[in-house]
């Protein structure tokens, strides 16, 4: 069985001049394509709207790749095209914003420039694209892989990377490593806590570097400060991913409680939930344990830390809304089991997670 994963490398600085120009030619296409949008709807007043299609935008961009100066290729400039239709259709807006080009624009757009996967090879040690031999790091052994599409990307340091979709077998068959089932509740002191009573607690990376960066943004350093949001997010990452993994090792069964870290990122807690990362660490678990062929699920968390784990009923003395948020450790009124808040919430989805594989889970 194929399953697909995205790899990303980085490339090697003196490339940045020519990815940078590439990136000029992919933003006048994306403007176009904006404001072609744009005029259509202005134009045919009567409803219904008239929504161009990313086969409509490719043709009216053909030829554009051979013009004097333009340094892209016709698939770059398809899949902006497509792109754009996909985004716009999406996101149900009139138009997407312009994409600016000027570094010195406080609006500036990170360079992007995107490929189909038989528009790039690898050879020798070096990506060919549109020409260029391209130097990177290798630290995946890219010749073992058939590449998909992709995109060139940089970063806020005004690094570039290559962020390509890949193809891996995965054994159909394959008995997992683990022998268990586990449920996980997402919290914000304590990022993960499990149903077997323990917990992963990383750093608070982005609270533990805030006066750093606070110095830095008063002093108006913003290398300093971009320094320092890079090196941020590195360690979360890194912190995640070796927690991941260890879990899709260790478990036969996956279970994760459904918190919306979108909604909770409207309100006061907006920093700390972003500074948590819920939605990077169910995504990492979710691709790991499919390669590891673990049953993985998402599960509605409604009322799990009100409910008792031990008889199964709301106890009028379990913590309820966010008056009981300080309540950590409560104690059954019906049964007398004394619980901690967070293990007794995964204790019932591993709970939840069970009742499901018996009816199916759609995706598992």
């Amino acid at each position: 069985m194929e399953h697909v994963k995205t790899l990303k490398l980085r490339i090697k600085d003196k490339h940045a001049k020519a990815m940078l120009a590439m990136s000029r030619d992919v933003n006048m296409v994306w403007n176009f394509c904006a404001e072609t949008q744009f005029r259509s709807l202005k134009r045919y007043t009567s409803k219904p709207k008239v929504w161009l299609s990313g086969f409509d935008l490719c043709g009216l961009t053909a030829g554009f790749s051979k013009c004097e100066g333009v340094s892209v290729g016709s698939g770059t400039v398809q899949q902006v095209c497509k792109e754009y239709a996909t985004r716009l259709k999406q996101f149900k807006r009139q138009r997407l914003n312009w994409r600016v080009s000027s570094r010195k624009s406080p609006k500036y757009s990170l360079g992007w420039v995107p490929f189909k996967g038989d528009h790039i090879k690898y050879r020798n040690g070096q990506l060919h694209f549109n020409g260029l031999k391209i130097g990177l790091w290798d630290s995946y052994g890219l010749s073992k892989y058939e590449f998909g599409s992709g995109s060139f990307g940089e970063d806020s340091r005004g690094r570039w990377y290559i962020n390509i979709a890949v193809k891996v077998q995965v054994e159909e068959k394959r008995v997992p490593d683990g022998t268990t089932a586990i449920g996980i509740d997402l919290g914000l002191k304590t990022l993960a806590t499990y149903s077997d009573g323990t917990s992963f607690n990383p750093k608070r990376f982005y609270r533990e570097s805030e006066a750093a960066l606070g110095i830095a943004q008063r002093a108006r350093k913003k290398r300093r400060m971009k320094a320092i949001h890079a090196k941020i997010a590195n360690q979360r990452k890194d912190a995640i991913h070796k927690e991941t993994t260890a879990l899709a090792k260790q478990h036969a069964a996956i279970f994760v409680g459904n918190v919306n870290a979108k909604a909770l990122a409207k309100t006061s807690m907006a920093k700390s939930v972003h500074d948590a990362a819920w939605t990077t660490f169910r995504t990492q678990l979710k691709y790991k344990a499919i390669r590891q062929c673990v049953v993985f699920a998402e599960v509605n968390e409604a009322f799990s830390s009100q409910t008792c784990s031990c008889c199964g009923v709301i106890p009028p003395s379990s913590p309820k809304g966010r008056a009981g948020l300080g309540l950590r450790q409560w104690t059954c009124c019906s049964c007398g089991s004394v619980h901690d808040r967070d293990t007794n919430a995964a204790r019932n989805i591993a709970r939840l997670g069970h009742q499901a594989l018996e009816v199916g889970i759609s995706g598992v």
